[in-house]
């Protein structure tokens, strides 16, 4: 598969995506910005998820309708710490989704993910994975979290972010060019310190209130 980058440019994406860059956001709002958009991406992310019908009672008649045909099947993993933001927004929607968890810290002189923990559901080949990380800076970090899921072979992997710079998906797709990206908007570089700009900060920080 080519490499696949899907830029969400829904008006209240970025109304919402905007609020959130304000450096005078509070951690509260901020939290609860990220939720917002989050269902929104998890909206437009699972639009191919397949359908089956099956039959039920409405007050008037018999019919068969439209219902996920796995939406157990759909596992949801947070690059931690930020991707939890992501994570809680998306699980309102599908809270039948399973949920696994990456810890990853980027060292801060090599700017290089460092592993310190790791726990995903089992069954994996039988599932589709939805990775999710506020920010693709580097991509150091979600290509190291999509490399460790490729060694238990989901049945499929997508990316999904607020933020990333184009260093950042240059470097990620070099390495898995065949897992998509799904995006809230592509800013314009990274800084010295491997910072997106003009960005929204540390995601981290920001959402959990610390610095």
């Amino acid at each position: 598969m080519a490499s696949s980058v899907t830029v969400i440019g829904h008006p209240l994406i970025q109304h919402k995506l905007t609020l959130m860059r304000r450096a005078e956001t509070s951690t509260a709002k901020f939290r609860l910005l990220m939720t917002e958009i989050s269902m929104l991406l998890a909206y437009e992310v699972t639009r191919d998820l397949p359908l089956k019908y099956e039959s039920i009672n409405t007050p008037l008649c018999l019919m068969n309708a439209p219902v996920l045909a796995s939406d157990k099947k759909l596992v949801i993993v947070s690059i931690m710490r930020a991707g939890q933001g992501i994570l809680d927004g998306m699980l309102q929607l599908m809270p039948s989704a399973r949920v696994g968890h990456i810890g990853l810290y980027r060292e801060p002189t090599t700017l290089e993910p460092v592993e310190y923990y790791f726990k995903v559901p089992h069954d994996i080949q039988e599932r589709d994975m939805i990775v999710v990380d506020p920010m693709v800076a580097t991509g150091n970090s979600a290509a190291a979290a999509v490399q460790r899921l490729k060694e238990i072979n989901p049945r499929s992997l997508k990316l999904v972010c607020l933020l990333a710079a184009p260093e950042g998906i240059s470097n990620f797709h070099e390495q898995h060019p065949d897992v998509p990206i799904f995006t809230a908007a592509i800013d314009e570089k990274l800084d010295e310190h491997g910072y997106i700009v003009p960005g929204l900060g540390d995601a981290g920080d920001r959402l959990f209130g610390t610095k």
